[in-house]
């Protein structure tokens, strides 16, 4: 089907078909990405041809507005012919993005390319020991939390039965909180979708409270002298 430019009756009806019919490659057709939390990250479209007419942004829930540079508003960006530009990343990023490409062949006939991410946020934070530890990872698209912060691999939060500690929390504002937080609370919490895809890496370092140190050496001095 020959069309005409992008706004003409011929290609709005091509593009309106295209948009119902979604074929996705065989087998896992996801192609891993990896940003960290406040950074950015670039969905690669792998187009090298300058015959694009339009790019679509996908999530699960919503189509995405994409801004033509840098320089527009929004965290979302096209970068040379079509990749795609995430920057200021936040937990809520993470998660599956499809990526629709169209663009005129040879013949002049719109064509449709389809691409698909899993995007994964990853972060460090720091807690003083007796700190409560807050961790805004409970995402629309969260299924289960787990940690290795005992040497194994166990679930500590899940969708269905939320938190399986009485030393946590969960709230309506998607934060899964530790209500004091012990040396052995330190390792990596990993958030997986229904698909056990990981969205989100935590890695969590204990730091000593000052005045608990203080504690412990004013101890030790006196048991020393005596």
């Amino acid at each position: 089907m020959k069309l005409g430019g992008i706004h003409s009756p011929g290609w709005c009806r091509w593009l309106k078909y295209l948009e119902g019919v979604e074929i996705l490659p065989a087998g896992n057709p996801f192609i891993s990405v990896s940003g960290k939390k406040r950074g950015s990250v670039t969905l690669r479209c792998e187009h090298e041809d300058s015959n694009i007419v339009h790019i679509d942004l996908i999530t699960q829930s919503e189509i995405i507005s994409v801004c033509e540079t840098e320089e527009c508003r929004g965290r979302v960006f096209k970068e040379g012919n079509c990749d795609v530009v995430i920057k200021n990343l936040i937990f809520s990023d993470a998660g599956k993005y499809t990526l629709r490409i169209y663009y005129n062949n040879d013949q002049r006939e719109l064509e449709r390319q389809i691409r698909t991410y899993q995007l994964h946020i990853h972060d460090e934070i720091s807690v003083k020991t007796g700190e409560e530890l807050k961790m805004s990872v409970l995402v629309s698209d969260a299924d289960k939390v787990k940690t290795n912060s005992s040497g194994e691999w166990k679930e500590i939060w899940t969708r269905d039965h939320g938190v399986q500690s009485d030393r946590m929390n969960d709230d309506n504002d998607g934060n899964l909180i530790i209500k004091s937080f012990l040396d052995s609370d330190a390792g990596t919490y990993r958030v997986l979708d229904t698909e056990g895809e990981t969205l989100i890496t935590v890695t969590v370092r204990g730091e000593r409270n000052s005045y608990l140190c203080r504690n412990i050496i004013f101890k030790q001095q006196i048991h020393t002298k005596l």
